[in-house]
């Protein structure tokens, strides 16, 4: 049985902002704890908002239930330059997407950015058309690499596992597209320490899944 749908993550997959969020956040990060490097926050790369506040709280020597801490990350997370969404646009996008849809695949998106941000990068970019559902880690009780989300993806758009490919970069999105019993196509980033090994294909490029769709 060949696929049906394809359900991409966003950061990283469609956009290349994993590096330009990473360096933002540490800039805020280590003007009150100098001792964190940007390679200690590296596992915060496609890691939902709850796990971050553990991972931040660990490396910070701090209490994360703490409501002053938490109060701090909150004004951490909304400090520094915003993205302006279409110059971080991996320029294959829009042609891979719309050949996709042309061709009959459903097509879904699944992240664990904010809907507000997933929302913004989908308008902004001229995107809107290209999906039939969005997912938002949000959303759910728990982002990846809880499988849910996927599973949310998979039922709005009425297919099963087997019949869809999940795009990733991250480890725990990696983890979640095989969890949800789908093959995942892992974009390559050399930037980042991910381990990918429960992929099934390795793309450098969008345009890669042809080779794997067609």
């Amino acid at each position: 049985m060949g696929y049906r749908a394809v359900i991409f993550d966003m950061d990283g997959v469609l956009i290349d902002s994993e590096f330009f969020y990473l360096q933002r956040f540490h800039r805020e990060v280590v003007k009150r704890y100098p001792w964190i490097t940007l390679e200690d926050m590296y596992p915060t790369v496609g890691m939902d908002e709850g796990r971050t506040k553990i991972l931040i709280g660990s490396l910070a020597h701090r209490d994360p239930q703490d409501s002053a801490f938490e109060a701090e990350l909150e004004e951490i997370f909304s400090s520094g330059e915003e993205l302006y969404y279409p110059d971080y646009l991996y320029p294959e996008v829009p042609e891979v997407l719309r050949e996709l849809k042309e061709r009959g695949f459903r097509i879904a998106l699944a992240s664990s950015s904010p809907m507000k941000a997933i929302q913004g990068m989908v308008r902004e970019c001229g995107l809107w058309d290209c999906f039939e559902h969005i997912v938002s880690g949000y959303e759910l009780p728990e982002s990846k690499p809880n499988p849910e989300i996927y599973y949310r993806a998979m039922e709005a758009i009425g297919c099963r596992p087997e019949e869809c490919l999940v795009v990733e970069d991250s480890t725990h999105g990696v983890e979640a597209g095989a969890a949800a019993g789908a093959k995942v196509a892992a974009r390559l980033d050399g930037r980042f320490p991910f381990d990918q090994s429960k992929a099934s294909y390795f793309i450098h490029t969008l345009r890669d899944l042809r080779e794997i769709l067609f």
